[in-house]
């Protein structure tokens, strides 16, 4: 009877262990290697113009101070490689589009991330923005708005494979 108790006892803290470790070798091996995790916004993000549906650019998100940022890396507008951001306002003016800085200072939140601004390249406007994972992390809701948040527009953004 004790054997059988140790034996059961034994089992039951393997499975404990394995249940506790094996996430936490997978969060490791994610940090180590250069795919994102689902449950992170960072990483390489194909987005789409809400309007038209068309694909539009593919944005790398990064972490910088515990900040997020998100750059331009490629777009699918022919000529982009010499265009710059004549709309924009800031210091982005006249800056390459491939390159741009649009996403700045997003932090944690309850609902995702937020705090920060986003850039419309096409328009130079900077919007206040939220973002939100869905779909198990292969899909970003990036919500940009004035004032309030009902005042804005959304985008869905489809995770890339890291490049």
């Amino acid at each position: 009877m004790q054997s059988q108790l140790r034996l059961a006892s034994s089992a039951a803290v393997s499975r404990l262990m394995g249940a506790l470790l094996l996430p936490a070798i997978a969060a490791l091996n994610g940090a180590a290697s250069s795919a994102a995790e689902p449950g992170s916004p960072i990483g390489l993000w194909k987005t789409f113009d809400d309007r038209t549906g068309n694909a539009r650019a593919i944005v790398r998100i990064y972490e910088q101070d515990d900040k997020l940022f998100g750059r331009i890396e490629h777009s699918f507008k022919p000529g982009s490689e010499s265009r710059v951001c004549n709309e924009c306002t800031d210091e982005r003016k006249n800056q390459p589009i491939i390159g741009l800085l649009i996403i700045r200072n997003m932090r944690r939140t309850d609902e995702g991330y937020g705090g920060g601004d986003i850039l419309d390249p096409e328009s130079g406007s900077v919007y206040r923005c939220k973002l939100r994972l869905e779909q198990g992390g292969t899909r970003l809701v990036v919500r940009g708005f004035i004032g309030i948040s009902l005042l804005g527009r959304t985008q869905t953004w489809e995770r890339q494979s890291s490049q």
